[in-house]
């Protein structure tokens, strides 16, 4: 339509009409599946959120409303630091999104970037097929065998052992910012738990907890996976 000007062409603003991810930034373009998906609000004033999403009040227990933090060792962010996270961490394969929910619920959409490793499998024991798998694709390495007064010096603190376990050496381990169905949720901090119990290093992990609610709340992109 001659005179109306694509997103791509306004920049953020009241004057623009554009509905932007903030006040500097109108959207964003993040990798998912090997092809680049932009990551915007819906720029309909109109739109209002429908399905499983909008409903607010669910029977409690199970659907109560979750603490801000999954653990105190563990930073909770919002939407924004996701935005962050996404053009430097993520971009730079420092970093990754988790989309801790089961397949069944990835299935139906899930926020752009993301990997889905769900939470039944993050709470498994470090030695668990599964786990060890996940760990590996963390950047989390298997120790050979680790002499006794080695360990121990690692445990007093020297030889970076803060960040190494008997079996696993975290000192190349990712970002990871985990998120599921929203604060009601209880997958994305149960998997949190897992890590955790495991040896990862609780400064390395991040608790997204408005998770698929808030993100489709604010009218932020969803994709489908495989499609």
């Amino acid at each position: 339509m001659a005179g109306v000007a694509s997103a791509d062409e306004l920049e953020v603003g009241e004057s623009s009409g554009v509905v932007g991810l903030t006040a500097d930034k109108p959207y964003l373009h993040v990798m998912h599946e090997g092809r680049s998906v932009k990551v915007q609000r819906v720029q309909d004033p109109d739109y209002e959120l429908k399905g499983y999403f909008a409903k607010t009040v669910r029977k409690c227990p199970p659907f109560c409303i979750r603490p801000e933090q999954a653990d105190p060792r563990v930073s909770t962010v919002g939407e924004v630091e996701i935005f962050e996270f996404m053009e430097t961490k993520l971009r730079d394969g420092e970093g990754l999104l988790i989309d801790a929910r089961t397949p069944q619920w990835h299935q139906r959409g899930t926020i752009p970037g993301s990997v889905n490793i769900p939470f039944t499998t993050l709470s498994k024991e470090v030695d668990a097929p599964e786990m060890v798998k996940a760990l590996e694709s963390f950047g989390v390495t298997r120790r050979s065998s680790v002499g006794f007064f080695t360990r121990k010096m690692e445990e007093m603190g020297f030889m970076d052992g803060e960040l190494k376990s008997g079996k696993w050496n975290f000192s190349k381990a990712k970002d990871l910012v985990l998120w599921c169905n929203g604060p009601s949720c209880g997958q994305s901090p149960r998997a949190i738990k897992g890590l955790l119990k495991v040896g990862y290093p609780p400064e390395r992990l991040f608790y997204y907890r408005g998770g698929m609610q808030l993100w489709q709340l604010w009218g932020l992109t969803t994709v489908i996976p495989n499609k």
